[in-house]
């Protein structure tokens, strides 16, 4: 079997990204990238990006330029290749885009084929993607409602007691209207919790597009605590990994980080130097299921937690859920309940609750068929 076809497909919502009102969600992504592996046997993977999908797209199709390494499309790179040599082929596209790349939407693209790589060896063989990473662990995983900090209390207390209603036992709340004035994040906050209750999880992403110091991030903790928030999301720049470390030694909450992060080397520095509780692979940015596998033996190896990001379609989330099925100690599948039709109308069959809980998924690949008929729908690219 061999490759035949790589593609970035560009989808558009017919909805702008808009922040949640009350007790109503966001429409979430306006655009979406969706990458299309295709054999000579007839078997496609698919993953999708997030990421700048009009610029994945054009890393995928610029053509290679003729040197050794360095400035290839990564369809050149693939063409012909054996998608069952995973590991091979990830560093053949790591290096044929180094000289544009290593990082950002080069390694989000690398990420998706490298994704839709490991759906075509499961479609392939009839197993599904955590069987082939070295089996599961469990079959089922507690999910957290992720969506965005309403504008008021009354909102927060709104959206949470939705959530309850729908059998979440835990919500993150994140970015929004949060981090423009101290005292409003604590009303937020607060209002979160008293609907919540006690025993339901309250998780705290505090945006880390609003500059902090260390400092000023101990403070925001420090103020947040006595809410009991499972843990608090990036609340300094990805790459402050000093700052992190400030912050990590300084307060009980757990600190997490890590979506933005990207490779086993790069977690590395985020465990050793910034020292963080949680770290939060994202499989459509830092290198896909080849370098996912690896990240996840790093959180065992320095005994923190490693709770995977997925912030676009249930296809995402099934990929994730795959690789919370592997990890020897799993703790929440984040599930992105925006209301956008590139978020839940992508597959056939949309993954929903059971009890509270998610379960991962037992088809071949990442057992979750693409619906084509919306690909088309929404395709502008």
């Amino acid at each position: 079997m061999k490759i035949s076809d790589v593609n970035v497909i560009v989808l558009e919502s017919p909805n702008a990204y808009q922040t949640a009102a009350g007790g109503q969600e966001a429409h979430g992504i306006k655009y979406l990238g969706m990458v299309k592996v295709e054999t000579d046997a007839g078997i496609t993977g698919y993953a999708d990006l997030e990421t700048q999908p009009h610029v994945a797209q054009a890393i995928v199709n610029a053509p290679s330029e003729g040197s050794a390494i360095g400035f290839k499309g990564l369809r050149s790179v693939l063409i012909g290749e054996d998608p069952f040599d995973v590991e091979r082929l990830w560093h053949k596209m790591y290096m044929g885009s180094v000289y544009y790349g290593r990082r950002g939407v080069a390694m989000q693209v690398i990420s998706g084929i490298d994704i839709a790589l490991w759906d075509i060896i499961g479609k392939k063989i009839g197993e599904p993607v955590y069987k082939l990473l070295g089996g599961a662990y469990r079959d089922r995983v507690r999910p957290y409602a992720s969506t965005l900090f309403r504008s008021t209390p009354e909102g927060m207390a709104e959206a949470s007691g939705s959530y309850l209603e729908q059998g979440f036992t835990a919500v993150k709340f994140g970015w929004g209207a949060f981090g423009e004035d101290p005292e409003h994040d604590v009303e937020l906050v607060a209002a979160a919790r008293r609907s919540l209750g006690e025993r339901a999880d309250l998780l705290i992403d505090t945006g880390w597009y609003v500059q902090r110091t260390a400092k000023e991030a101990i403070q925001m903790v420090r103020r947040l605590e006595q809410f009991r928030p499972y843990l608090i999301e990036e609340p300094l720049s990805p790459e402050d990994y000093d700052g992190y470390a400030t912050l990590s030694d300084a307060v009980d909450t757990l600190i997490a980080c890590g979506e933005q992060e990207a490779t086993e080397w790069g977690f590395r520095t985020l465990l050793e130097r910034g020292r963080v509780d949680v770290i939060q692979p994202d499989l459509s940015r830092c290198g896909g299921f080849t370098a996912a596998r690896k990240i996840t033996h790093l959180a065992e190896l320095y005994n923190r937690l490693c709770i995977p990001h997925a912030w676009t379609s249930d296809l995402l989330t099934a990929a994730s859920l795959h690789l919370n099925a592997f990890m020897r100690r799993a703790v929440f599948q984040e599930f992105n309940v925006t209301a956008g039709p590139l978020s839940r109308e992508l597959c056939l069959t949309p993954i929903q609750l059971e009890d509270g809980m998610l379960r991962v998924p037992q088809g071949p690949g990442l057992g979750i068929e693409v619906d084509e008929s919306v690909i088309e729908r929404y395709r502008v690219g």
